[in-house]
């Protein structure tokens, strides 16, 4: 087994590869995990720190589905205790507070939100017995509080917080406490971890069957390596998917019926710069068709979101027009001056895995619950879905004690007791950043930028900027970042292409207007050296996230689905996924031990 390290280079991905070619039917691994959103990250977590020996695979980059494209809160969701979902709330809080104060107090950190009120006594007393719910459920959770108790706030309060509130928008508020992370971070971070403890992560890397043994219970799986062509057989005993949107697709691998079906329900964001919007607290607003937040982030707001059923492929959904103007039209209402297209600097559009538990076609997306459920439709693959971000250490958990069975007993979960990376010796790198600010020019929101990005792995930051002071200078056309984010995101967090690095490592795909297209040229040199591009390959790069950024752009004017989806697939993948089920041996001899197949599906993982 490779020595263990939280090192995402591709020579580790390469030693991950080796090693699950080298399981066997006689020396398998204990747990496959198929999927590399954040309840895939957190499965493998789970299962390695029980001792397992474990494997996570992702057919593209970590994080690039819904676990990218969230609106990056960690909450307990408060519109849920109106479907009287207590349960739910109770269970999120409870995951909400243990990120903030213990898990990754780094990555996720308190926001506050306004409910404003349009009538001043049944609605304030109706909102503010909900607000309060919902904090005595958080005071539910075992040690220090770690959020305010709400506040009911008058209109002149109100203004003082969020002068930008049309003042006849509301003639006051309730100002109550969550929390925001970037989720594409506390995935790398979940993976990272993980890693460190010794599983076996690799992204680019896609489950194109699962195979069974002469029983008939699921053994391991087919693979491609995306970046070589390469396909070859993982043998594990447990294999556990954790695909989201994608559940059903990576189900039929395995043949049988039943199993969790999903519906996909699409949800959009835009981005403001933070400048157009006077506030210093986030808004949440009720629409007539979901829950519509105003939320500040940093240099920008991001405002949204909508729920509508996608009924397009998975891989790519995208932002229309009709989208823009919904939630143009909604902030618009409260806001005293109102938005327009111009304004808006970037948007993005995921998909939400939702159970679809006894619904049938129709039924509106926003009424499924979110609470996840487990199940095992063939022997030997636990299948997970449901869910929302902030829970996924408990659907991480579930899932692998599902598996495990009554092993379970003996290997229990320790995760709620194990620190992220980064976040362990936290306060002593907030002591020091005072000292890499003077030593390198860095303003306080610089470094507020970089502890909230990694903590206490700072230090290699300053490393890379010790071994060359170029590195600790802001990119020229993305100043938010240093170029030895970029750098780092080659030697240490596992990116493989341009994409990586603009859409996930950072947010520059839709937090400036170009969508990164001026820095190109910066970040791809950075990355060039790291991981060994020539002319050539550096050139295919940066013509494939032009091709990407510009589909994007069209797709958003376009009016509908279909529309914008036909505009946005005009753009191909930088590393297209291959067909499922297709029975293709690759580098293995038919008819051998190693080839024995499994059931065909019609969809990627």
């Amino acid at each position: 087994m490779p020595s263990p390290t939280s090192r995402l280079t591709p020579q580790a991905r390469d030693a991950a590869l080796h090693a699950m070619r080298a399981s066997s039917p006689s020396d398998p691994l204990d747990v496959l995990v198929i999927g590399g959103g954040v309840t895939g990250a957190g499965t493998a977590l789970d299962a390695v720190t029980r001792g397992l020996t474990t494997a996570v695979v992702e057919a593209q980059d970590w994080a690039s589905g819904t676990s990218s494209r969230s609106s990056k809160l960690v909450h307990g969701g408060l519109r849920y205790l109106q479907m009287l979902d207590f349960h739910l709330v109770h269970e999120a809080l409870t995951e909400r507070d243990q990120l903030i104060t213990k898990l990754a107090p780094h990555l996720v950190r308190p926001v506050s939100f306004l409910y404003p009120l349009e009538h001043r006594v049944w609605e304030r007393g109706y909102v503010g017995a909900g607000v309060a719910l919902y904090d005595t459920l958080a005071t539910l959770v075992p040690g220090k509080r770690s959020l305010p108790f709400h506040r009911h706030l008058t209109r002149a309060g109100m203004e003082r917080v969020f002068p930008d509130l049309r003042h006849d928008a509301a003639i006051g508020a309730v100002r109550y406490w969550d929390a925001s992370v970037d989720d594409a971070r506390l995935v790398s971070t979940l993976i990272r971890t993980a890693a460190l403890h010794g599983a076996h992560a690799a992204s680019r890397t896609q489950v194109v069957d699962l195979t069974k043994n002469g029983a008939g219970r699921v053994d391991g799986a087919r693979l491609r390596d995306l970046e070589t062509g390469e396909e070859f057989r993982v043998h594990a005993r447990n294999v556990i998917n954790a695909t989201g949107v994608w559940t059903e697709e990576t189900e039929a691998l395995a043949g049988g019926t039943g199993g969790l079906r999903v519906l996909a329900s699409k949800g959009v964001h835009i981005v403001v710069p933070r400048d157009r919007i006077r506030g210093e607290v986030g808004l949440i607003l009720q629409t007539e068709k979901s829950v519509l937040f105003v939320i500040p982030w940093s240099r920008y707001w991001v405002i949204g979101t909508t729920d509508t059923p996608w009924e397009h492929q998975l891989q790519h959904p995208v932002a229309t027009s009709a989208d823009i103007e919904y939630i143009l039209e909604h902030a618009n209402a409260v806001l005293a001056k109102p938005l327009t297209r111009e304004d808006i600097i970037g948007t993005w559009a995921g998909l939400r895995p939702l159970l679809q538990p006894g619904t049938k076609a129709g039924t509106s997306s926003a009424k499924v619950s979110r609470e996840h459920t487990t199940a095992s439709p063939v022997p030997g693959l636990t299948v997970t879905a449901g869910g929302k971000l902030t829970t996924y250490r408990v659907m991480a958990k579930d899932a692998v004690d599902f598996a495990l069975g009554d092993e379970a007993k003996d290997r229990p979960s320790i995760t709620a007791d194990t620190p992220l990376l980064g976040a362990v010796n936290l306060g002593v790198q907030r002591n020091w950043s005072r000292s890499y600010a003077q030593r390198y020019g860095w303003s306080p929101a610089m470094v507020d930028h970089l502890l909230h990005r990694y903590g206490s792995l700072l230090t290699d930051i300053v490393d890379l900027c010790e071994e060359d002071e170029s590195m600790a200078r802001p990119l020229e056309h993305a100043p938010a970042y240093l170029r030895a984010e970029v750098a780092y995101a080659a030697s240490h967090e596992g990116a493989l292409h341009l994409e990586d690095v603009l859409l996930h490592r950072t947010r520059l795909n839709y937090e400036i207007a170009d969508r990164g297209l001026a820095a190109l040229e910066e970040i791809s040199g950075l990355m060039a050296d790291i991981l060994g591009w020539d002319d050539a390959t550096r050139g295919r790069e940066v013509a494939a996230y032009e091709a990407r950024a510009a589909a994007e752009a069209a797709a958003e004017r376009e009016p509908s689905d279909g529309a914008a989806e036909a505009v946005r697939l005009a753009a191909d993948d930088v590393a297209p996924l291959a067909p499922l089920g297709s029975g293709a041996t690759g580098g293995l001899k038919p008819g051998s031990p190693e080839d024995s197949p499994g059931a065909a599906g019609p969809a990627g993982t």
